[in-house]
C-alpha cells in the first residue's frame, strides 16, 4: 500500500530489475544512513523472496532508521510496533469494534508493507505467535475469519543482544521462520565522522531528501525475476552438502533445517540477481550463508564456553565442503 500522494517513481529497467532497484535504493538510503550497505543488501534479498529479517545490534546503531528509510525509498507503507511485555496479540493484528451498532474489523499495525517489530524479544510468546502467523501465512485470523495482508509484506524485527533481563527469547522454531539475521555493528571511524557531518533537525537526521525511487510493481517484478533465476544441479548439491555439514559439526547441537536449505537457495538466487546474473554460482551461496544460517544453529555448551560463535560454525561448515567448479 503506497502513499497515493507520493511522486510516481520511474520504472525499473526491464533487464536486471533487482540490480537496478538496488542501485536506486542505495543512492536514496545513503542520504540518511552511513555504512550499512551489507545490511541494506540483505533487506533487499529478504524483500525480493518474500522473506523476513531479524536485525540484532546494540542501541543507537540506526536499526529503526534503516528500516523506515528503506521503506520510504521503496515507496512502501511503513509502520512500527514497539514490542513490550503488555503488548497483546490484538494490539498487533487488530480487533473487532462496535461501530454504528455493528461489529467491524479494525486492522492493527501488521496491515502494512514493511512492519518494524521493535525489540521483538520483549513481548510474551502469545504475541510473538500472532506475528508468526502473519509472517508465515501472510494473513491474520480474527474471530475465525482470515484477513489477508497487503503485498509485498516484510517484517523487520530488532533485538538488543546485551539486555536479556525481562525478555522472552525467541524459540528456535520461530527464529527458523526468519530468512536472515543481520548483525548491525558499530560504524568505522570514518563512517562515524560522516554521521556527525550529516544535516539534522535537532536530534533527528533530515530525511526530507529521501524520495520513493521505485514502487510496488518494481518489487513484484523483482520477485518474478528471482523466481526465474537458474540453479544448476551442482549448486543445488553444494547447498545440500553445506546444510548437512552444519549438522555434522561437533560444536553444533542442532544444525540447519531443511527449511534453511530452501531459504539458502532462494537467498542465493536473489544475491545473483543483485549482481546482475541470471544464474547462481557458489559465491552467491557463500555470500548469503552467514545471514541465512547463523540464527538456526544451536551450539553445544562446551562450544559456547570456548566462545565459538555461530558465524564461526558457519565458516567451518563452508570450509569443510568442496566448492563445485
Amino acid at each position: 500500500m503506497s502513499d497515493p500522494s507520493a511522486p510516481t517513481p520511474a520504472p525499473a529497467a526491464a533487464d536486471g530489475v533487482l540490480r537496478e532497484l538496488r542501485s536506486r535504493v542505495h543512492q536514496e538510503v545513503s542520504k540518511v544512513i552511513v555504512g550499512q550497505d551489507e545490511a541494506l543488501d540483505t533487506l533487499l534479498v529478504a524483500l525480493a523472496v518474500g522473506g523476513h529479517a531479524l536485525l540484532e545490534g546494540v542501541p543507537g546503531t540506526a536499526k529503526t532508521l534503516l528500516a523506515s528509510t528503506f521503506a520510504k525509498a521503496l515507496g512502501l507503507q511503513f509502520r512500527r510496533a514497539q514490542f513490550t511485555p503488555d503488548l497483546l496479540p490484538s494490539d498487533l493484528t487488530g480487533n473487532m469494534t462496535l461501530r454504528d451498532r455493528e461489529l467491524v474489523f479494525r486492522p492493527g499495525p501488521v496491515f502494512t508493507n514493511v512492519l518494524l517489530a521493535d525489540e521483538i524479544n520483549r513481548t510474551p510468546p502469545k504475541t510473538q505467535a500472532a506475528l508468526l502467523e502473519a509472517m508465515q501465512e501472510a494473513q491474520v485470523s480474527i474471530d475465525g475469519e482470515q484477513h489477508a495482508l497487503p503485498q509485498p509484506f516484510l517484517v523487520i524485527a530488532t533485538q538488543n543482544p546485551l539486555e536479556y533481563e525481562g525478555t522472552y527469547p525467541l524459540p528456535e522454531a520461530q527464529l527458523d521462520r526468519f530468512l536472515v539475521k543481520v548483525l548491525v555493528g558499530y560504524p568505522s571511524e570514518a563512517e562515524e565522522r560522516a554521521i556527525l557531518a550529516m544535516a539534522r533537525r535537532g536530534l533527528t537526521p533530515s530525511s526530507d531528501e529521501v524520495r520513493p525511487v521505485v514502487g510496488i510493481d518494481d518489487v513484484m517484478a523483482a520477485r518474478a525475476e528471482v523466481d526465474a533465476t537458474a540453479v544448476t544441479e551442482e549448486v543445488a548439491g553444494y547447498i545440500t552438502a553445506l546444510v548437512r555439514q552444519t549438522r555434522a559439526l561437533p560444536s553444533v547441537a542442532v544444525g540447519a533445517s531443511p527449511r534453511a536449505a530452501v531459504h539458502l537457495l532462494v537467498a542465493a538466487k536473489a544475491s545473483a540477481r543483485l549482481w546482475g546474473r541470471h544464474y547462481v554460482i557458489p559465491d552467491d551461496v557463500i555470500r548469503v550463508a552467514p545471514g541465512v544460517l547463523r540464527h538456526r544453529l544451536v551450539l553445544r555448551p562446551e562450544a559456547e564456553l570456548d566462545r565459538l560463535t555461530p558465524d564461526a560454525a558457519v565458516a567451518n561448515a563452508i570450509g569443510a565442503v568442496a566448492v563445485p567448479r
